[in-house]
């Protein structure tokens, strides 16, 4: 099966999924404005409320500010050349960060960086509610962000987060391509595409 990618259309946008959802866009290009410290708390107070297993919350997150010049320098210094160059206008970075043993017995979370994206997902869309943006990034250097800040065994850096206000224009929703649900949405077996998608896709044709 070859997955292939389809542009998600106006309606697709208005009528499939909430708007918070539609909304959501990876920019490069941020605005210089300041990022409200309210507003930066709630987006952490959404992350707080994520879903986890065994209600082990395994997320931590590291936030670097332009009025926190050298702790802004020193993440940002983690980002591959390619991502550094767009996410220094970003007025925001945050590190996000996984425990990676359960607290209440002693073995491995092997749901921690499931959880930490949930949490992640949950700060996000809270993020589009305030019109703001993020830029979620793998391209760091792990073992230099634990090094950095002094993370400890045990937990893992995932990402990195670019955050703040757009600059220009919003996102046009028609250039945003996806793979349709049929490449990844099964039932009965692999690769068998749920009769539910199919038939869902077949109503937006």
């Amino acid at each position: 099966m070859h997955a292939t990618k389809s542009v998600i259309s106006k309606q697709d946008a208005r009528d499939g999924i909430h708007q918070l959802l539609a909304r959501r866009w990876s920019p490069r290009a941020f605005s210089p404005r300041p990022v409200e410290p309210g507003k930066l708390a709630q987006l952490f107070e959404a992350a707080r409320w994520a879903p986890s297993s065994y209600n082990a919350q395994p997320w931590a997150f590291i936030v670097a500010t332009r009025e926190d010049a050298e702790g802004y320098n020193r993440l940002l210094s983690t980002l591959v050349d390619v991502n550094r160059q767009w996410a220094r206008e970003a007025p925001v970075l945050i590190l996000a960060v996984a425990k990676l043993d359960f607290d209440h017995v002693a073995r491995p979370n092997r749901h921690a960086l499931y959880d930490v994206g949930q949490a992640v997902a949950n700060l996000t869309v809270q993020a589009t509610a305030l019109d703001l943006h993020i830029h979620q990034m793998g391209g760091f250097d792990p073992r230099s962000a634990r090094e950095l800040f002094a993370v400890p065994t045990g937990y893992e850096p995932v990402a990195v987060l670019a955050l703040g206000y757009q600059e220009g224009p919003p996102a046009d929703p028609t250039t945003r391509t996806r793979k349709p649900l049929t490449d990844f949405v099964f039932s009965g077996s692999w690769g068998r595409a749920a009769t539910v998608v199919a038939e869902y896709q077949n109503q937006g044709a």
